[in-house]
């Protein structure tokens, strides 16, 4: 008899990146737990905002932030060295964060091919808009012209996973001040360039409808996997 997989979306809201990191480690444990014991499990997508702030992969390059600690005080962010793949990123207010906590045997993924699914469900989020986005070689995350002099990022991925269990996730620039990404090498590239879905369009785009599409080309995505 197949199993029957379960999968749920949360929206946490604005919360600081202490807490939904916890939160997130939380969910994540429990779902490993479960899997591990044989116990029922619901696959789960969170989504959310975080106030001002930095986050640092394992792989990445203290030298790419480029603020000392008062700078960054007088800047209102905060920095965190955190566990997932990739280098610095910036989180802040109207972009959309997701962090899926998914079982990917439950959806016949490996790693590469559940980052590919992540960067296919933004591009087809922007492609939505009327913007066309793509990948750039040996870098992940969705671009703009990304393989031109004008490349520039729209959306940051970066994940973990132990026992085929995810989490972190994506950044998709919405209404993101890009401000702040002037204060990093983003992703450690000096060579390329941030924008968002608000730059890109000239004007303010809802957040609560990226996320229902966001929410639905991920969904059709997974359960396309299966």
């Amino acid at each position: 008899m197949e199993k029957t997989v379960k999968l749920a979306f949360a929206d946490w809201g604005l919360v600081p990146y202490a807490e939904a990191w916890e939160r997130q480690t939380t969910c994540f444990n429990a779902l490993v737990s479960a899997k591990l014991e044989g116990k029922e499990y619901t696959n789960c997508v969170i989504l959310c905002e975080h106030p001002p702030v930095y986050t640092l992969g394992k792989s990445g390059k203290a030298a790419n932030m480029l603020l000392g600690e008062e700078q960054l005080r007088k800047l209102g962010a905060t920095l965190y060295h955190i566990d997932r793949g990739g280098d610095i990123t910036f989180h802040g207010p109207q972009q959309l964060v997701c962090y899926p906590i998914i079982n990917l045997e439950d959806f016949s993924l490996g790693l590469r091919e559940y980052i590919h699914l992540l960067e296919e469900s933004v591009m087809a989020v922007c492609a939505r808009y009327g913007i066309e986005a793509g990948r750039v070689d040996h870098a992940t995350g969705v671009w703009i012209e990304g393989n031109t002099s004008r490349a520039r990022k729209i959306c940051a991925i970066g994940v973990r996973s132990s026992h085929f269990v995810t989490m972190h996730g994506l950044a998709l620039n919405v209404n993101t001040d890009l401000r702040y990404f002037s204060y990093i090498n983003p992703c450690g590239f000096v060579d390329k360039g941030v924008t968002s879905l608000q730059k890109e369009l000239g004007r303010e785009v809802p957040l609560d409808e990226v996320k229902g599409y966001l929410c639905q080309e991920l969904s059709a995505r997974l359960q396309q996997a299966r």
